[in-house]
């Protein structure tokens, strides 16, 4: 069977990608990775908020800066760089263990740090960048739109600095999923992941302190993501589209192909069965596509959404019925 396909115009001897996440995190992990057969792999991020507050703590230690604000200037953009500096020698040793795509990913919020931070990024090597977006609407003086533009914003000012592909990872809570990511592939997404799963609070009701809860994701968690990727499949939406969350064995692969994804991420399944466990992924994908006669992967992608009535279903809001006589 021809696994092979394409993503974000990147060749990938087949749909199967790690994820960001600690696992990919350093090089070891990361040639393991490619050893099992992954058909790429997408960095442990960068996060701005940490390079942010790392420059700004530096400046605290020492009150002299106050009286310097050209200092000042200059010693947070010497920490910011030395922030990043770590994830380019990761990105470039990468690249020279590991054949496959090596993606990076940026945790971004804001427009103004990351665009010259992208351009370093594409400089080290990286095949490509996934910008993993999440601004929370938890600031009841900014309104939705406000949310939405910003998300645009930031991908905007990296695609005027890259020539890279650029994925945008995006959470499943809009107002309106639809117009949000044909908005993003309108303006430059060469591919988008849905979605990124964020952890859930929980409480210690010993040490009355919020904690973690339900870290790991579920195959139940799948049906999310595929919902979605059906109906912008569906709809044409010009654009690549990566299945992420919820997705553990190879039989959750092609569900999320079926649906129109163009590749799928995994990570938990990783840190529960091994990284050695991807080629259990990609047998078990090859051996479904023997059983029914599909000799790559284009043959069946999307194919759920070749029935009308397949798409009307993935649309509907079922609500639970009751036997009122």
């Amino acid at each position: 069977m021809d696994l092979s396909t394409t993503y974000m115009g990147l060749n990938l001897k087949n749909p199967i990608i790690v994820s960001s996440s600690k696992l990919t995190g350093n090089i070891e992990n990361i040639k393991s990775c490619a050893k099992a057969g992954a058909g790429a792999i997408v960095l442990k991020s960068l996060f701005e908020e940490q390079i942010m507050a790392k420059a700004e703590a530096g400046l605290k230690r020492n009150d002299m800066y106050f009286w310097y604000p050209e200092a000042s200037d200059y010693v947070v953009n010497i920490s910011k760089g030395g922030g990043v500096q770590d994830y380019l020698k990761l990105i470039k040793q990468a690249k020279k263990e590991v054949s496959i795509p090596v993606i990076a990913s940026i945790n971004c919020v804001s427009p103004v740090e990351w665009p010259s931070f992208a351009a370093k990024i594409q400089e080290a090597g990286a095949d490509g960048i996934e910008l993993n977006m999440a601004i929370f609407p938890f600031d009841r003086n900014i309104s939705s739109q406000q949310i939405e533009d910003t998300y645009i914003d930031i991908l905007l000012a990296v695609k005027k600095e890259v020539s890279i592909p650029v994925a945008v990872k995006i959470g499943p809570s809009f107002t309106n999923m639809m117009a949000m990511t044909w908005r993003l592939a309108e303006s430059g997404a060469d591919a988008l992941v849905l979605f990124n799963r964020f952890y859930n609070p929980d409480v210690d009701i010993a040490s009355m302190k919020v904690v973690a809860d339900n870290v790991f994701s579920g195959p139940d968690e799948k049906s999310i993501p595929m919902r979605w990727i059906a109906l912008l499949s569906a709809g044409k939406i010009p654009t690549d589209l990566a299945a992420n969350t919820g997705i553990h064995y190879s039989i959750g692969v092609a569900k999320q192909l079926l649906a129109g994804a163009t590749t799928v991420q995994i990570c938990t399944t990783l840190y529960q069965n091994g990284i050695p466990y991807i080629s259990e992924i990609v047998k078990g994908l090859s051996e479904w596509m023997k059983k029914h006669g599909y000799k790559n992967i284009a043959d069946f992608r999307g194919l759920v959404n070749s029935h009308h009535e397949n798409t009307a279903a993935f649309e509907r809001i079922q609500y639970m019925k009751r036997n009122f006589e």
